[in-house]
């Protein structure tokens, strides 16, 4: 294939366009999910379909290279899915959704895109790719969580973006561009979560990749475009002279190439402005973002989230010019931006875009954690940081320098995180949750092999880590590298268990960023943050609970089978054709085994593991929602009525009960659990469902507070209303209102089973809607279906 042919297959992978990270080819998509499409209509005896997948590719590309994406493009792709699934085309129409995916998401349509991410997993896992390696599914992955990472669902996109590496292992060569993709897309990910060094090393991958597979790299928009996403990234490390020789190489080579006129230019001159911005050169600013506008402007149009972004950074620096009593020429913009210095930039939809210039940081006050045996009460007000953020301070400032201290060889093979029981794994802890089981901690993850090598000692050396710690006020923790002291005070003697930093340049200095939080804004900050800090005391934050020690611990080195048996009694996940395992999962030992964060896993092996409990079938997905609509029916548009007129409050309680369970459990299975998570258990269930219901692409995102109103009312319905004042009203109006309710909640989840092509059926009684329900499920093994 020649360059041209290339670019134009994977132009769409980097930072181009108006969400820095385009889809990975959608083409590739259809074509690795032909086969499977096409034995499907072989098996069905079906004519050819007539959607002609390179026709529609040929259209949408026309429309962009005549600028008219901003009115064109969301019709044409919207008449393509219905094309595409009238003509029974399967592969064509994860074709059209993975384009669909890249066109909202320029478009800042963050919610419409929720339909189409959670439509291609569907459809993906429909065609059989979800079990498999095939380029396809990788691609699908990567562009769903590209989309869920431009919509700031954070904890879901880096989900799939580890699922997507997984696969991308096996189904794609070392220099195969979309693993630049899948680097780069990373990074953003990292960017956007305050973790700047991972970033810059996932970035640094990608520019590899990318210039090893180019025919010329010095007239090539990918590697500009990685050029411009570097400069970036280490300008928010505040390595300037770097971050603008990237910059700079960016746009030398969109003139090396004569490619200015390419819609993606004007990613390169937003971030060459940033860089300027960020140097106090606020003429060549304003000058670049002018120049980027105007390519915006014609490309994209203004009513675009890249346009307001960039507007409102120009806005900036033109004040700060000002400001610097800096004259900039007002001339006109789209002409020829050789004024400007050679270099580049990703798109500026980052918060710290157009704001690191001239804005001092002030001298943060620091928060000192010193709790040790004082009681609940001062554990509570001593830690303001999540234990989430906590532990992957202690990772990045204990733990992951004493293994590349001590265990070089195996610094690439363990894996690191916060995975299982405990409220910070479901990232709800507050302060009422630091009176026990809290504190500095993280997992290790090992195979069988390295356990039996290091397992123990590790287990030592991560208990006499130091738990030493302050937090400013702004939220950054800092670790003090001494050792752990015994329970008697002392200090352990030198050797096994001893200090665990041996050089000083290994620990970081107060003051010092964690790798989860943005560094400070110039020396004299840092210098004031050290004066702030006082000396902790080496202690737990918390009394540890019996439940967390022994075979229960929640910390510590583990066997990556062993981790997943002790929550689950599976090693690794069921296989995709056990149902009758899967079934057997309570939902709540799930989200056990696939909360949290994982921090490190250089092999994949952890998280390949991890996903595995994830990607529940979606034949037992549907038994679920069939289980679900069964139970609603019977407890809450049966059983809570009839109860209710017999008088009997205590019948009708334990109907409410057992309704909220069963709808509460029904949302998150119809957001599919692959994408959302599962339900947690009883304590976190309604702080999940106020969580997913907040997201712009939540489905059925109403029902979580249409419940907690059930639940308010119930003791009125119930008992009359003594438990919340209300008894002079009597049961009637609580009642009457509960009703109205279960039967609101029935009519939404009718609605949405019809969106879902899961029924056809308009009634609302829903028992009457598992049959339709279970059509879909493909296997045939009995217990997937109702009596």
């Amino acid at each position: 294939m020649d360059e041209e042919a290339l670019l134009k297959q994977f132009a769409a992978q980097f930072a181009h366009g108006p969400d820095d990270a385009d889809d990975t080819d959608a083409a590739a998509a259809a074509q690795g999910a032909d086969s499977t499409a096409n034995q499907v209509a072989d098996d069905a005896d079906q004519s050819p379909a007539t959607f002609d997948t390179q026709q529609f590719l040929n259209g949408l590309d026309a429309i962009f290279d005549r600028h008219t994406a901003a009115t064109e493009a969301g019709p044409y792709l919207e008449q393509a899915m219905v094309d595409a699934e009238n003509a029974g085309d399967e592969a064509g129409l994860l074709t059209v959704l993975n384009e669909t995916m890249g066109f909202y998401r320029s478009q800042g349509r963050h919610k419409e895109n929720q339909w189409i991410v959670q439509r291609a997993l569907e459809l993906a896992a429909r065609m059989g790719l979800t079990t498999g390696t095939s380029e396809a599914w990788a691609i699908t992955l990567i562009n769903c969580a590209t989309s869920m990472r431009a919509a700031k669902q954070y904890d879901q996109a880096e989900d799939l973006y580890h699922q997507a590496q997984s696969v991308c292992r096996h189904s794609l060569a070392p220099t195969d561009r979309r693993l630049a993709a899948l680097h780069n897309n990373l990074s953003m990910l990292y960017s956007e979560t305050n973790r700047p060094d991972k970033a810059e090393l996932e970035l640094r991958e990608a520019l590899r990749i990318i210039e090893a597979s180019s025919v010329n790299p010095d007239a090539d928009i990918d590697v500009s475009s990685s050029h411009t996403n570097l400069a970036l990234t280490l300008l928010t490390e505040h390595k300037l002279e770097d971050a603008h020789w990237h910059a700079a190489k960016a746009l030398e080579i969109y003139r090396t190439g004569h490619l200015e006129h390419s819609a993606h230019y004007a990613s390169a001159l937003a971030g060459f402005a940033q860089v300027c911005f960020a140097e106090r050169r606020y003429a060549d600013a304003v000058t670049g973002y002018r120049h980027a506008l105007a390519v915006i402007e014609e490309c994209y149009g203004k009513d675009t989230d890249y346009w307001r972004i960039t507007a409102d950074n120009l806005r900036q620096a033109e004040e700060a010019a000002a400001q610097a009593g800096v004259t900039v020429d007002n001339a006109g913009v789209a002409g020829d931006a050789g004024a400007l210095p050679q270099s580049g930039s990703r798109l500026p939809n980052s918060p710290a875009q157009g704001k690191t210039g001239a804005n001092a940081a002030s001298s943060p006050s620091t928060v000192s954690v010193s709790t040790g045996s004082a009681g609940a009460a001062e554990a509570v007000s001593a830690c303001p940081v999540s234990g989430l953020k906590l532990a992957r301070a202690f990772w990045t400032q204990m733990g992951k320098p004493m293994i590349a201290a001590k265990y070089p060889q195996y610094a690439g093979r363990i894996a690191a995180g916060l995975v299982g029981h405990g409220s910070e794994c479901y990232g709800f802890d507050d302060a009422y949750s630091q009176d026990h089981d809290f504190g500095p901690r993280f997992c290790l993850w090992l195979t069988d092999e390295d356990y039996a090598a290091i397992g123990e000692q590790l287990e030592v050396d991560y208990e006499a880590l130091p738990r030493k710690f302050s937090v400013d006020a702004q939220g950054r923790v800092t670790f003090e590298a001494h050792a752990r002291s015994d329970a008697s005070g002392a200090s352990p003697s030198a050797g096994a268990g001893s200090t665990v930093i041996p050089d000083a340049a290994n620990a970081p200095t107060p003051g010092t960023a964690t790798d989860d939080t943005a560094t400070a804004e110039s020396g004299a900050a840092s210098s004031d943050v050290a004066e702030a800090m006082t000396t902790p005391i080496d202690a737990p934050l918390s009394p540890v609970t019996p439940r967390a020690q022994g075979a229960n611990r929640r910390d510590g080195v583990f066997r990556i089978g062993d981790f997943f048996e002790s929550i689950t009694g599976y090693r690794t996940a069921p296989a995709q054709t056990a149902p009758h395992e899967w079934l057997m999962l309570q939902e709540s030992t799930l989200a056990a085994a696939t909360n949290g964060e994982v921090f490190a896993d250089p092999t994949g092996l952890f998280s390949k593991t991890r996903q595995g409990f994830k990607n529940m079938p979606d034949d037992v997905r549907l038994a679920l929602i069939s289980k679900r609509l069964g139970m609603i029916a019977q407890a809450g548009q049966y059983n809570l009525p009839r109860s209710l007129k017999r008088g009997d409050g205590a019948a009708a309680w334990l109907s409410i009960h057992e309704f909220v369970q069963a709808t509460a459990s029904l949302v998150f299975l119809v957001n599919v659990p692959m994408v959302v998570g599962y339900m947690p258990y009883y304590k976190w269930q309604f702080a999940a469902l106020r969580k997913l219901s907040g997201s712009m692409f939540a489905l059925l995102p109403n029902v979580g507070e249409q419940l907690e109103t059930v639940m308010r009312l119930s003791s009125a319905a119930c008992y009359g209303g003594a438990g919340f004042g209300e008894g002079g009203k009597g049961a009637a109006p609580a009642i009457e209102k509960i009703n109205d309710i279960v039967e609101q909640i029935a009519v939404d989840i009718v609605k949405e089973l019809k969106r879902e092509h899961l029924t056809t059926s308009g009634e609302t009684f829903l028992e009457w809607q598992r049959p339709y329900v279970e059509d879909h499920i493909a296997s045939d093994d009995p217990v997937l279906k109702s009596l």
